[in-house]
């Protein structure tokens, strides 16, 4: 929920017109969602695969943290989720998880084409090892860790790994990105991106803080429905909106040093050329298999 006083939205709320004279920059990179969760299991050593091949920039996985420790992926509180297993992630070791069928619910139309096939949930130092030079955003969900814990176990997988310098770490729940050790790179939190955005796109106002020396990384959907609530003299008012990426709010966000954006939800033509024309870092997509295209469509 965003909570603002006497709000004017109008137009605001609106998309940004592509003829406005938004700057088209690089194409934006194109991510893997949990891996391309359109095309193969999500979060998986397939999915990855697949993505590559249908030309990914980059990966991105979900996180938690097994009952011995590992750092695994898998996004769901619980395992009936996505496999044939159940029970949270957390009451189960890393060689039991590799052992359920992370291919299960996996479906094109009525048919089933990974179940069954040997996959598991993978460990996230096989799959760096597997793919030493692909970059991953690595968003935790681990639900019932403790974060400093989760963090310092994430920074000796990475150090194993040498991958400190490919990775980048993205959670909902700011208080994982707080007990991360220095020496990880992350995003800045969901909570701040969403409210910084909301300010210039609802209200006008552009509020980052100058920093020239660390670039910042932004991650949020390209739309988003909110909650907005309106104060007045007797009481408040509620109504949904749309949170939308502008040139406003772009300018606004590249003012005040060097910082990278990342689009979640573009997985049409039609949005990734807004993301496109917004200059965009990296679009993060469910089916790069389709996204592929998306660079070639007018």
């Amino acid at each position: 929920m965003i909570r603002f006083s006497h709000l004017l939205l109008a137009s605001a709320l609106s998309l940004v017109s592509l003829a406005t004279g938004a700057a088209v920059g690089h194409a934006p990179a194109i991510i893997a969602h949990r891996g391309g969760t359109a095309d193969a299991p999500e979060n998986t050593r397939i999915a990855i695969e697949t993505a590559l091949k249908n030309g990914a920039d980059a990966i991105w996985i979900t996180l938690q943290q097994s009952k011995d420790g590992a750092i695994v992926l898998y996004r769901p509180s619980d395992l009936k989720a996505l496999t044939n297993e159940q029970g949270p992630v957390s009451a189960h070791t890393a060689d039991q998880l590799a052992k359920v069928d992370a291919g299960w619910s996996f479906a094109k139309g009525e048919t089933h084409p990974f179940r069954g096939k040997g996959i598991g949930i993978p460990r996230l130092d096989e799959i760096l090892e597997a793919f030493p030079k692909v970059t991953f955003y690595l968003d935790i969900k681990s639900p019932d860790a403790d974060p400093a814990q989760f963090g310092k176990a994430l920074l000796a997988t990475l150090e194993k790994a040498d991958s400190l310098n490919r990775t980048r770490v993205y959670s909902t729940d700011a208080k994982y990105l707080q007990a991360l050790p220095p020496q990880i790179k992350r995003f800045e939190s969901r909570d701040e991106t969403r409210t910084l955005l909301a300010n210039i796109t609802m209200a006008h106002q552009c509020e980052l803080k100058a920093d020239n020396q660390q670039p910042r990384w932004y991650g949020l959907e390209l739309k988003r429905e909110v909650e907005v609530v309106e104060k007045y003299t007797l009481g408040e008012g509620r109504s949904k909106a749309f949170l939308t990426w502008d040139k406003e709010s772009i300018d606004c966000f590249r003012s005040q040093g060097p910082v990278h954006i990342i689009l979640f939800g573009v997985n049409s033509p039609a949005e990734y050329q807004q993301a496109l024309a917004l200059g965009a870092d990296g679009v993060m997509v469910n089916s790069p298999a389709d996204a592929k295209n998306f660079r070639k469509a007018k």
